[in-house]
């Protein structure tokens, strides 16, 4: 692989390590934003809209040609840091534990490295520092501003820095990637009393017990096994002494798969289970679910691009096909408005301990990847384009 220079190194480095001091929730990027604006602005983008917390920011190339859109995302988790870095966040409650400061100081560099040369540019291209990726609704929010229009996109390009992988390799391919996600509330109302006198009494939480049980059916037993597809019920909420039955639990949990009809059946049969299971209980079980954004599937033609750009990079034998994971991501919904590839870039380093889960309070991950996925980003843009 052939380096970029070691000036732009150690900027890429520098960025994503600022940016890690100062992690922001989702829909709360506000001083996120304003730096990325003064970067794009510092860097003679002059074309910078806002939107909420989110910036686009556009490069108009000397020649005609299309209009690519390239992604990343700008929001952080509520975590507490626990990796003992020299850059830790600087926020109690709140860590960049998935790799997006990373992202946006891959974007920034791919930014200044296309704006130096946009005489000879075809085309146009948009950079997109998305807000809310972790909550799924800060792409929604960035398409109906109008992010896809005026210039039309025509194609978009997105990465993923991958603690699953080993720095030095990169995974693209066509199809789907990431899986679609809901978010599910199941309430279940019972009847309140003593502890000592249940028979008086219907008890929420009994009735949730069955209900959890219940639907680790649904996938066990109702969806084919090579099939992929994910129920997980993440808090149960009820009660509030020790001697008193609980009149009312909540259950909150996600439901995921590669197939938006099967996400649809899913969502159907879990209403019925819940609500039938708790009436044969004497309870009663209200499902509120609401769809957080469908598979990231990646077109045939744009991801042959990122392999043909990964090859030139890391070589032809560390260029892997994705292996479907149950994650989600609502960059799908920009890649249902125009075709496009998301695609890794491994960033373990098991040798240096930077190969912890992404969301996890030791997340980190080898800073060699920044390297990696701004090459690839650009040879792909530029062949994209071409």
């Amino acid at each position: 692989m052939k380096s970029l220079q070691s000036q732009t190194i150690k900027k890429l480095i520098e960025l994503r390590r600022d940016y890690h001091l100062y992690p922001e929730l989702s829909l709360k990027e506000t001083h996120t934003a304003l730096t990325i604006s003064k970067q794009l602005h510092a860097i003679g983008i002059q074309n910078i809209k806002v939107a909420g917390t989110g910036v686009l920011g556009l490069i108009e190339g000397g020649k005609p040609g299309k209009t690519l859109l390239i992604r990343a995302d700008i929001d952080a988790l509520p975590i507490t840091e626990d990796t003992g870095l020299s850059f830790s966040s600087t926020k109690p409650g709140v860590m960049h534990a998935c790799g997006h400061d990373g992202h946006i100081a891959i974007g920034l560099q791919l930014a200044e490295a296309l704006c130096k040369r946009k005489s000879s540019l075809k085309g146009k291209v948009k950079f997109l520092f998305q807000p809310a990726e972790e909550t799924a609704n800060g792409a929604e929010k960035c398409i109906k501003a109008g992010v896809m229009k005026n210039p039309k996109v025509d194609g978009v390009l997105t990465l993923h820095l991958w603690n699953s992988e080993p720095v030095g390799t990169v995974v693209a391919g066509s199809g789907p990637i990431f899986a679609g996600a809901t978010e599910f509330t199941i309430t279940i109302r019972g009847k309140g009393g003593h502890g000592a006198m249940p028979h008086l009494s219907v008890d929420a939480i009994a009735v949730a017990g069955q209900v959890v049980t219940a639907l680790q059916n649904l996938v066990s037993r109702q969806v084919s096994p090579i099939e992929p597809t994910v129920l997980t019920i993440g808090t149960i909420q009820g009660g509030h002494a020790f001697n008193v039955i609980a009149p009312e639990v909540i259950l909150k949990g996600t439901l995921r798969a590669h197939d938006d009809e099967m996400l649809r059946f899913l969502q159907e049969r879990l209403a019925r289970i819940a609500m039938g299971v708790a009436h044969a209980m004497g309870a009663e079980a209200n499902v509120k679910q609401e769809y957080l954004c469908p598979p990231v599937v990646s077109n045939s033609a744009v991801s042959d691009i990122v392999r043909e750009a990964a090859t030139e990079v890391v070589g032809k034998a560390k260029v892997k096909e994705p292996k479907p994971v149950m994650l989600g991501d609502d960059a799908s919904l920009l890649l249902r408005q125009a075709p496009g590839c998301y695609f890794l870039v491994g960033s373990a380093n098991a040798a240096q301990g930077k190969d912890k889960p992404h969301h996890s309070p030791q997340f980190d991950f080898d800073e060699g990847a920044l390297e990696i996925g701004l090459s690839v980003m650009e040879k792909a843009a530029l062949k994209f384009l071409s």
